[in-house]
């Protein structure tokens, strides 16, 4: 599995996660979804992502490799 999936499956996993948790518990949890869309955001125009920082030292190729 490439660094880029992962990434993705990380994200999309957040987002769901604290939909739920907004939905069951506290409508706070929207601003964890917030702050991964924002994350997403600053990554597709920076360049910066820390997840994919941590997938290269595990060993994770990139999709181009």
């Amino acid at each position: 599995m490439s660094r880029e999936n992962v990434i993705r499956m990380f994200a999309g996993s957040f987002i769901l996660l604290s939909l739920i948790l907004a939905h069951y518990y506290s409508p706070l949890f929207l601003y964890f979804t917030a702050f991964v869309g924002l994350n997403l955001l600053q990554s597709s125009i920076t360049g910066f992502c820390p997840l994919e920082i941590i997938l290269k030292k595990m060993g994770f190729k990139n999709c181009k490799d």
